[in-house]
């Protein structure tokens, strides 16, 4: 069977702008498997969308199995700095439908 897929919009909330993607994924990807370990960040099935995060507007979209929503939207509450800047991730919404995500959390 297919694995059912979940689009979660984010929102980085910070004083000062965040550099890269890099930066950005590389914080997520820690603290995702420091919380749900290796073994349920494979089974939750994360991909972070490079093409789909702007640094001006600080957002992006993370692809999660849909069981796992919970657990990745626990784990970005979870990240507190990413290069030494004190952030907030703020989880925008879900979809099923990658447009549907981009088109109604991302645009505002």
């Amino acid at each position: 069977m297919r694995e059912r897929k979940r689009y979660l919009a984010f929102k980085i909330i910070s004083e000062r702008p965040i550099g890269d993607f890099k930066a950005v994924s590389s914080q997520i990807w820690g603290t995702t498997l420091q919380f749900l370990g290796e073994l349920e960040c494979g089974k939750a099935g994360i991909f972070i969308l490079a093409d789909k995060y702007s640094q001006e507007k600080q957002q992006g979209i993370i692809r999660v199995n849909h069981t796992y929503v919970d657990k990745l939207r626990a784990s970005l509450a979870l990240v507190q700095n990413i290069n030494n800047e004190k952030v907030i991730i703020h989880s925008r919404g879900v979809s099923g439908i990658l447009k549907k995500a981009q088109g109604k959390y991302l645009a505002a």
